[in-house]
């Protein structure tokens, strides 16, 4: 019979440390998420997403679903998710949750500085403000890559090339398709304000020389 080496056992017994953090950082991320949303549903403003159109929705649910599907199977059994495990070393995964456990304060960060103006949808709401504070004195989108970030950071902790790769195309769909549409509605509502805020932010990132 051939025992386990040191380095095979270290991985083993990190396993559950892993799958903790992932469940914490998740759970933190989505209760944060939750509570800004109910208050801003609680305003009275409530844009339903069916008037988004059946394409968004489609749309939203081939994104979401195979996503949040994956992070609930890997939470309740990490065995259900060993198919599209990834051989990493072990830095990678404390890395996946160290970018994770930063996300968290990002997270509050972003929903606080939208404040009422968390929508469900692409669309504006009758009293939408143009957020220019927090993370949006840089950043148009920082919830947007603030979400993918974590999502990335949960499919490293993981160690699962299922959930990284849906992460990553996620952020493709949303550059390529809600973004544009969503700044079309602010331009829309906003005007000549919203494209001087698009010449001095970035859509995800920071541009060069606008950190100060």
């Amino acid at each position: 019979m051939r025992w386990p080496g040191g380095l095979e056992i270290l991985r083993m017994n990190s396993e559950p440390i892993f799958r903790w953090l992932f469940i914490a950082i998740f759970v933190a991320m989505f209760s944060i998420s939750v509570a800004f949303r109910r208050k801003a549903r609680q305003s009275g403003e409530v844009i339903p997403r069916a008037r988004e159109g059946a394409g968004r929705l489609l749309l939203r649910f081939v994104f979401a679903a195979p996503l949040y599907l994956g992070i609930l199977a890997y939470m309740l059994n990490p065995a259900w998710m060993a198919w599209s495990s990834l051989a990493v070393p072990a830095w990678v995964r404390w890395l996946g949750a160290a970018l994770g456990l930063a996300m968290v304060p990002m997270v509050y960060w972003v929903m606080r500085s939208l404040g009422t103006n968390v929508s469900e949808t692409v669309l504006t709401k009758p009293h939408h403000r143009l957020v220019s504070h927090g993370p949006y004195r840089w950043v148009r989108h920082p919830l947007y890559a603030v979400a993918t970030t974590a999502f990335f950071s949960l499919g490293l902790l993981a160690a699962n090339a299922f959930l990284l790769a849906v992460a990553v195309l996620a952020l493709a769909a949303i550059a390529l398709l809600v973004i544009p549409a969503e700044e079309k509605e602010l331009l829309r509502k906003f005007g000549d304000d919203y494209r001087r805020y698009m010449q001095q932010t970035g859509r995800l990132w920071p541009r060069l020389g606008r950190l100060g």
